[in-house]
């Protein structure tokens, strides 16, 4: 055993927090939270854990369930294709292994949305298998602990750490030294005041010995930030309104929204009711509300939306579009964004 594994594993064994996917070897269990936390902190995430194993306790019945249950279950979640591919992956598993969940990394790694580090993470919890994880946490321990200014976001910087990942590695007590070393990295080595002091891999930790801690790990900026207005145009007929899927490859694919008509920057009232598709779906209307604008922050996407409603006569024929009761609307699932304003709108 490798002096830091061996180390880390102690560390762990006293401080590690109580969490249900921790306390099983179901692989499907395991799966599940590794999806919802790629994207997700913990404290949010076991909620949505939680909810999915109540209403899906196995494989087969996540690949039955109809998809927009799964999305609206997922709903707030954000990344939602984290989701669409969630529900592949559980009908491909039923369809293709007889409903088994797959017992080998590469078998694992065939699953739709999973990666490496996920491959990694169910083969050695679930089965005990010795392959290194390598996720955001771990990256931050390495990079600190061999004072590595290799941007972890780059092709070498993936490669590097992952070779150091696995020469640390712990092969006959996989689960736990992963477990160990990702639970170190989000209570400990913490991406904003780390517990240096106190750190039981002070004494390893060149970063800490050259005073570079605070500058690790190293990021290369690709991310460039895209704006885009979305003019929601709501249209309500006495009790009723009307929504429709968004089936574009697109941010929130198969979730529920109203008419849509999006600009390449902000416009005035004025124009959206010139607007000539709108004016082919709804040729009498009245407008009885035009909202702020609402600014929905996405990693790579910035939203403005401004949502206008209308009350329409007559029926839209426009078969994308379902009429649905306001009080039915909970039973679909929407963006965050859209959801704030079903709240505010009461």
């Amino acid at each position: 055993m490798h002096p830091i594994s061996n180390k880390l594993i102690q560390w762990y064994k006293i401080n590690k927090r109580d969490l249900p996917w921790r306390n099983t070897t179901d692989p499907y269990k395991i799966w599940l939270s590794e999806i919802i936390l790629q994207q997700t902190q913990v404290a949010q995430g076991l909620s949505y854990y939680i909810k999915f194993v109540e209403h899906f306790p196995t494989v087969v019945d996540s690949a039955n369930a109809p998809e927009d249950l799964v999305m609206r279950l997922w709903q707030g979640l954000g990344y939602y294709s984290r989701a669409r591919n969630l529900h592949a992956a559980a009908k491909y598993i039923v369809n293709e292994h007889n409903g088994l969940f797959p017992k080998t990394y590469e078998e694992i790694r065939k699953l739709k949305g999973v990666g490496d580090y996920t491959a990694a993470a169910v083969a050695s919890f679930a089965f005990q298998l010795p392959h290194a994880v390598v996720d955001g946490n771990v990256y931050r321990v390495l990079s600190r602990l061999f004072n590595s200014n290799t941007p972890i976001n780059s092709s070498q910087g993936k490669k590097e750490f992952q070779l150091i990942a696995n020469e640390l590695l712990h092969t006959k007590k996989a689960d736990l030294h992963n477990s160990s070393i990702m639970e170190f990295g989000a209570l400990f080595c913490k991406p904003q005041n780390p517990k240096c002091e106190e750190c039981p891999l002070q004494e390893n930790c060149l970063a800490f010995q050259n005073q570079t801690v605070t500058i690790l790990p190293v990021k290369t900026k690709t991310v460039k930030i895209k704006n885009r207005f979305f003019n929601y145009v709501v249209f309500n007929h006495k009790e009723s309104v009307y929504i429709t899927k968004r089936v574009e490859k697109d941010i929130w694919q198969n979730l529920y929204e109203f008419y849509l008509i999006e600009s390449s920057e902000e416009i005035d009232t004025e124009t959206i009711l010139e607007n000539k598709e709108l004016q082919k779906m709804v040729s009498r209307f009245k407008l009885k509300k035009a909202t702020k604008v609402s600014k929905h922050i996405l990693s790579h996407q910035h939203i403005h939306a401004v949502f206008y409603e209308l009350d329409v006569e007559g029926k839209i024929t426009d078969k994308r579009f379902k009429k649905v009761k306001r009080t039915e609307l909970t039973s679909y699932g929407f963006p965050q964004l859209i959801n704030k304003y079903l709240e505010s709108a009461g």
